[in-house]
């Protein structure tokens, strides 16, 4: 099976095309097929708002991740879990184990198996594929931290893939409105009007408040204090250091959405972002570190641009509560190449 996987996408291309083939059959036979009322997409013709996992199911998910997880660690190799991740996570992951595999070819010196407990799950209610869940975890990595993960599959065929992957601090998970005797969790459509801020357009619009600091974000250490530091770096003497942000929304990328028991959303979204460092002539660009030289293509002479994607986790208020501002919960950032000219 082809391990290609393409930033449009996330997921390996053998599988986009099976994918295709399969939709265009069922685009001709849903054609006639809508559903207004409650904002859910008809997909595989389902109508029915079904929970997204049994507890043994999503117990199960997590379970394989975390040993694929650590079976790529420890050998520096993205073919022993590309099949449970993803998305946003799943690139990052994928350009993380390539560069280890170029600076340690024999596999990771320092590999501490990844550890997962007191985890928390929160599972979706819906209608429709994919279908998804949350795992809120206690990791023996990143602190004290907790692992705030997303995990998804296309249709019941599939693997669980682990989609998003943020660490947030202890407590700041929001608490979700949940209903039936189980406690599943709503998930809030894409383009939901009920919010400040529909999901499908978070990506977008941080992206933007990334570059003018205008938009609907509150302060905080995402938002305000990020694009106070990227202006203190800009200029350095003898480089000039350039930022670009873009939304990236299509396929594993979309926007997934929960609604919390205030009525707004917690929301996971995707944004791309490039880094350019430019010296001034006479001057050097820094050299990169081993893991950047890894994934640079090109010969670094006089400029050096890294690419990266980011996982992030925002809280949307219900349209017209408080102050309508978008507060970014957390954000995961990883390198996915560079290029030197």
């Amino acid at each position: 099976m082809s391990r290609e996987r393409s930033l449009t996408t996330g997921v390996p291309r053998s599988r986009r095309l099976r994918a295709r083939d399969r939709y265009a059959l069922l685009a001709a036979s849903l054609t006639a097929v809508s559903l207004t009322a409650s904002g859910c997409v008809v997909v595989h013709g389902e109508l029915e708002l079904l929970p997204a996992a049994t507890k043994a199911e999503a117990v199960k998910a997590v379970e394989q991740f975390t040993s694929a997880y650590n079976k790529a660690d420890a050998a520096y190799d993205s073919s022993l879990d590309a099949d449970y991740t993803t998305g946003a996570l799943g690139i990052i992951d994928a350009a993380r184990l390539k560069a280890g595999r170029v600076n340690n070819p024999d596999g990771n010196p320092q590999h501490t198996p990844l550890v997962l407990s007191d985890v928390k799950y929160t599972i979706v209610e819906k209608a429709g594929w994919p279908r998804w869940f949350v795992a809120d975890a206690k990791g023996n990595k990143g602190g004290d931290a907790r692992w705030l993960m997303v995990f998804s599959r296309g249709e019941r065929a599939e693997p669980w893939q682990a989609t998003y992957l943020t660490l947030v601090a202890p407590g700041s998970v929001p608490e979700f409105k949940r209903a039936g005797k189980d406690g599943h969790a709503e998930a809030v459509p894409a383009d939901s009007a009920e919010l400040a801020v529909a999901p499908e357009d978070l990506s977008k619009g941080y992206a933007a408040y990334l570059q003018s600091g205008k938009g609907a974000f509150a302060d905080g250490a995402y938002t305000n204090t990020l694009r106070s530091t990227r202006a203190k770096n800009a200029t350095k003497p003898g480089l000039a250091t350039q930022y670009i942000d873009e939304p990236l929304t299509g396929g594993a990328y979309a926007p997934l959405a929960l609604r919390t028991a205030d009525g707004g959303a917690l929301v996971f979204f995707t944004t791309h972002h490039y880094m350019k460092q430019t010296a001034a002539a006479g001057a050097a660009v820094p050299t990169p570190n081993k893991n950047v030289a890894a994934l640079t293509t090109g010969e670094i002479k006089q400029s050096l641009t890294m690419e990266f994607v980011a996982n992030d986790v925002a809280l949307t208020p219900a349209k017209g509560a408080g102050n309508g501002k978008v507060s970014m919960l957390s954000r995961l950032e990883g390198l996915t190449a560079a290029k030197g000219a």
